[in-house]
């Protein structure tokens, strides 16, 4: 054990020593409380990550510090730490544990790894994931009052993030940024403080990196600007140091560059960043590598390569090392600036660069994910065993106590009798277990062979004969990857209109079936009514959403209604994958033998045009309620097949952790000849399966194909 670590052990084994014994009330116990904190604080403001990671779990061990703090605080260490999957397990950990009715003083502890929590994930482009943490916590803060506070807004932001990923309309995105942007300002107007006005800037500050990356650049002047007026008024208030003023200026200005250089405005933008460059912060390494992606933006080639070339002090400064992320992120964007402003030796000095890591890379990136996993593994173990000590320890303190009080020859007794009552009861329940072992593996087949039949009555649910209509060719296909899935298809035919529709519900398993279950049964029910494909999404939405969807599960879900007399076709679309329409004019579903023969011959395969269908953005069904769906049409699709499928086939993963990918699919179906809508899915599941050699699939998949003969 090294000094440092001998010396923080000593530090908690005082506090602990002269906590003992102490009314948990008292103020000599809520000292040592404030001086565990204040130990935390000097690391944190030190950043001393290791020795922050030693202390948290050392005060938790000691009782200094509750779970939730102890959560937070080791997930912000190993964060910085650069071990993303430890501190997401702390983070999820402390999370999962919170009790509002408990821990209403860790409220703001839970709301500032939520909102850390939900960062990463952002960072990690994982939109998904980051959503439901984000509106987890928001609706867990809300029911309990503690909705004032500037993490909440920032969790709120961190939705409308989020929500300008998942296809949202802009409108609703920007209400929601609004509204927390607004809530910041509230904030500020009541304490204007130093920490009200950072947390703020924090905010506005991942605004205006979400839309950059975006391209939205219309919005990104518009927070550009309110993120510069809001650093001039903490300016103005003389709480903020002169370089953390110096360095918000330089960003809002690179911020507003870009914007303005995308705008078309070049004069503008010229300025703007003629403003950064006046900063303290743009002769940083880090002021360099955010003035040079606006450089590459604006294809200022010579200025960027100039600017990369601060690339060795950032990763000094940050110790940042030659991860898979980084050579994306950086070294790829350092070759491209060289290469472009005709610098080739340097350019392939930064290829040759990246080609001796690497190899390495890969390697070390692969170890480390196995390390973490395993770290994860031993503190889910150390925390499950810490937890049985402790509430051991505390048993046997009560048993102290009373022994005080009472004579010890009747405690021996007690102990003695209870002893052996307990030795006899586990002699009799290890027996028990034993006989018990034969009746255990019957249940477990009973319950394998209720998960068959779960599965049968699920393909019972989904139609397997199509309408029998003269130049009609109707078919699909469910295969779910575990027993039950959540994929859906279904149809229904009311005169001369045949409404059809394709979904996927989120997660998988018996929990996605259910969901799936019940969005299948809203279809027939609103189809039936023969509502409009948008007012029935609609309908769903409202169905599926809101304070019932505690899990917060939602469906992608593609629905049409065709006219089998004029193919004219009203669809909408819940977030689902764009459909592929086939086009080709000598289609014909009627070939002779002779014929098929002399076409197969004679006309080459991409004479087939696939592409797939440009629709407007609608959110899933399930997230959001109160949302209305908007509908399209097509004037017809006669003449030509219309291909729908869920993400289990472009997303279709080798071992190799290959997708199938969208250009496969669409190269597939330029390269086949349409005899059938059966032999066309046919021949995409012979490909996908190929495609796959052995891997097990990773998530269902579901298609259908529709022909409507000219």
């Amino acid at each position: 054990m090294d000094i440092k670590k001998i010396i923080i052990c000593s530090l908690v084994g005082m506090l602990l020593l002269t906590t003992a014994g102490c009314d948990t009330n008292s103020s000599a116990t809520r000292t040592q409380y404030q001086e565990a904190d204040s130990l935390i604080n000097v690391a944190y403001r030190a950043n001393d990550y290791n020795r922050l990671e030693i202390l948290a779990d050392s005060m938790r061990n000691a009782g200094l510090i509750s779970d939730m703090k102890s959560s937070y605080w080791l997930g912000y260490a190993n964060d910085k730490l650069m071990r993303k999957r430890i501190a997401e397990f702390f983070w999820n950990t402390g999370m999962a544990a919170f009790n509002p009715d408990e821990d209403k003083e860790d409220a703001e502890v839970y709301a500032e790894m939520a909102s850390r929590l939900a960062g990463q994930k952002c960072t990690l482009g994982e939109y998904e994931a980051a959503l439901k943490v984000a509106q987890t916590a928001v609706s867990q803060l809300q029911q309990m009052g503690h909705d004032t506070t500037s993490n909440y807004t920032n969790l709120i932001i961190y939705i409308g993030y989020c929500q300008s990923r998942f296809g949202l309309n802009k409108e609703t995105a920007a209400q929601t940024l609004e509204q927390a942007y607004q809530q910041h300002l509230g904030y500020i107007r009541q304490q204007p403080s130093s920490d009200t006005y950072r947390l703020a800037i924090v905010g506005l500050t991942n605004i205006c990196y979400n839309y950059s990356e975006m391209c939205d650049l219309d919005n990104l002047l518009f927070w550009a600007n309110r993120y510069d007026s809001l650093v001039s008024c903490f300016d103005k208030t003389g709480l903020a140091p002169e370089a953390y003023i110096d360095k918000q200026h330089g960003r809002s200005c690179v911020f507003r560059a870009k914007a303005l250089e995308g705008l078309g405005r070049s004069s503008e933008a010229d300025s703007a960043f003629a403003s950064f460059r006046q900063t303290q912060y743009s002769q940083t390494s880090d002021g360099a590598i955010l003035a040079a992606d606006y450089q590459m933006f604006a294809e200022k080639w010579k200025d960027a390569a100039d600017s990369w070339s601060y690339l060795d002090d950032f990763r000094k400064q940050y110790a940042s090392d030659y991860s898979m992320e980084n050579i994306q992120l950086t070294f790829l964007k350092k070759y491209e600036s060289n290469l472009r402003a005709g610098r080739k030796d340097s350019a392939m000095a930064v290829a040759m660069n990246i080609l001796s890591h690497l190899d390495s890379t890969i390697t070390k990136s692969r170890r480390t994910d196995a390390i973490e996993q395993e770290i994860v593994r031993k503190k889910e173990a150390q925390m499950m065993e810490d937890k049985r000590r402790l509430e051991v320890q505390q048993w046997w303190t009560r048993v102290a106590v009373m022994a005080v009080l009472i004579i010890a020859l009747v405690i021996y007794i007690f102990v003695l009798n209870r002893m052996s009552a307990r030795l006899k009861k586990a002699h009799g329940q290890l027996k028990v277990a034993y006989d018990q072992l034969e009746v255990t593996t019957s249940i477990k087949e009973r319950m394998e062979s209720e998960l068959r039949i779960a599965r049968n009555i699920q393909m019972s649910m989904v139609p397997s004969v199509f309408p029998a209509i003269k130049g009609l060719d109707m078919y699909a296909s469910m295969t779910p990857a575990k027993e039950v899935g959540g994929d859906l298809y279904n149809y229904l035919q009311l005169g001369d209109k045949l409404y059809f529709c394709v979904g996927d519900v989120s997660g998988k398993g018996v929990p996605a079936s259910l969901f799936m279950a019940q969005a299948t049964r809203l279809f027939l029910t609103l189809a039936k009514q023969e509502m409009s494909p948008a007012e029935i999404c609609t309908r769903m939405n409202d169905a599926l959403s809101g304070d019932d969807n505690e899990n917060n599960m939602f469906v992608t879900f593609w629905l049409g209604l065709v006219d089998l007399t004029t193919g004219h076709l009203s669809f909408c679309n819940a977030g689902h994958n764009p459909p592929v329409i086939i086009e080709h004019g000598s289609l014909n579903m009627e070939h002779s033998a002779a014929q098929e023969e002399t076409v197969g011959n004679n006309v080459q395969s991409s004479m087939f045009n696939a592409q797939f269908l440009k629709m407007k953005p609608n959110i899933p069904i399930g997230i959001m309620p109160g949302m209305e769906f908007e509908g399209e049409e097509m004037e017809t699709i006669k003449g030509r097949p219309f291909f729908i499928y869920t993400d289990g086939l472009n997303e279709a993963e080798n071992k190799e952790k290959v997708e199938f990918s969208d250009a496969r699919l669409i190269e597939i179906l330029r390269n086949t000849r349409f005899s059938s809508s059966q032999q066309l899915i046919e021949k995409l599941r012979a490909e996908v399966e190929a495609h796959r050699n052995g891997a097990e699939p990773s998530d269902d998949l579901t298609m259908m194909c529709l022909y409507i003969a000219q």
